[in-house]
């Protein structure tokens, strides 16, 4: 199944909630008015494209609408489709150059987002690309963590490095880059710690992890991804902000889109946090992450079937 038809399968939910029930809605108005905008709105809301975000869009389809004027209500969501993909194309993640390998990809996130299984996805990517991925497990706090992230670098055909439970997270990624270097590894994609509810700790950890990185590395590409979980709807823009605010965040892996009808809150994102997203995640299967486009992601919104 290509990925098109799996974006479209796992945002079925979402779909729904928005493109389902905004068509209804437009099919039971004979013209356009501000009845009509209302109804709108409130779908947006409740697809959990968030309260300001809506408002701006909202704004914009009614300059749209007096611009061009619109007097079909049928109309209305080809414009409304053309406002979100622009919203999204805005700011797209744009990949910096590959320097001197290896490259690091730091990945944080609240436990439970789906830190583990998007190391290991974003691992089987770059592999089948041709690439040399090393793992790092950088969050010891938890074995469970460490276990299941050899798994994954196994199953994506990834090189592993890890410690025992409890080790300190920076030793982890030095050992890591040490062996980067060593075996001429093209990505080193280090797990770190979510622990939100304790920022001084986080931040204190982030810095030591970016200090070793920074003096082993000089030279190397250095991004950090922040793993959401879509599912969590208005609470992940919170925790975006936060983890933004704490260690500074490149981009967004968006998971579980497969599981929620709040598939909105990217919009969210993008509108009020300014952060793109590098990848999406649709299922549980190992090739169910994919980068980030844009325009397919808004296509397999509002197409019909």
């Amino acid at each position: 199944m290509g990925f098109f038809k799996k974006l479209k399968t796992g945002l079925s939910k979402t779909k729904e909630n928005l493109f389902g029930r905004i068509n209804k809605v437009v099919k039971g108005f004979s013209k356009v008015d501000e009845d009509l905008m209302e109804e709108l709105e409130e779908i947006l809301i409740s697809a959990d494209v968030g309260v300001v975000t809506t408002m701006e869009i909202m704004d914009e389809l009614r300059d749209h609408i007096k611009t061009k004027k619109i007097k079909d209500p049928e109309k209305v969501p080809v414009e409304l489709m053309e406002i979100l993909k622009g919203l999204l194309t805005e700011k797209k993640y744009i990949d910096k150059p590959e320097q001197e390998k290896p490259n690091v990809i730091l990945i944080t996130g609240v436990n439970g987002a789906g830190k583990t299984t998007s190391i290991g996805k974003i691992s089987r990517l770059m592999t089948e690309r041709g690439k040399k991925v090393m793992i790092a497990a950088g969050d010891t706090f938890r074995a469970a963590a460490i276990e299941q992230l050899e798994i994954w670098a196994k199953r994506a055909k990834a090189d592993f490095i890890h410690q025992r439970e409890g080790s300190d997270p920076a030793a982890v990624i030095y050992d890591a880059i040490m062996a980067a270097k060593a075996r001429n590894a093209d990505y080193l994609i280090c797990d770190t710690a979510g622990r939100l509810h304790n920022k001084k700790n986080l931040m204190m950890e982030m810095n030591k992890i970016f200090r070793v990185i920074m003096k082993e590395l000089p030279d190397s590409r250095v991004e950090t991804l922040l793993v959401i979980d879509a599912t969590t709807g208005q609470n992940a823009v919170n925790q975006a902000e936060e983890f933004s605010r704490s260690i500074g965040v490149d981009g967004i892996i968006l998971t579980k889109l497969d599981g929620t009808a709040k598939g909105g809150i990217i919009f969210s994102i993008y509108k009020q946090l300014n952060i793109p997203v590098k990848y999406i995640g649709v299922g549980e299967q190992i090739d169910d992450l994919e980068d980030f486009d844009e325009e397919m992601f808004v296509n397999a919104l509002f197409e019909s079937e």
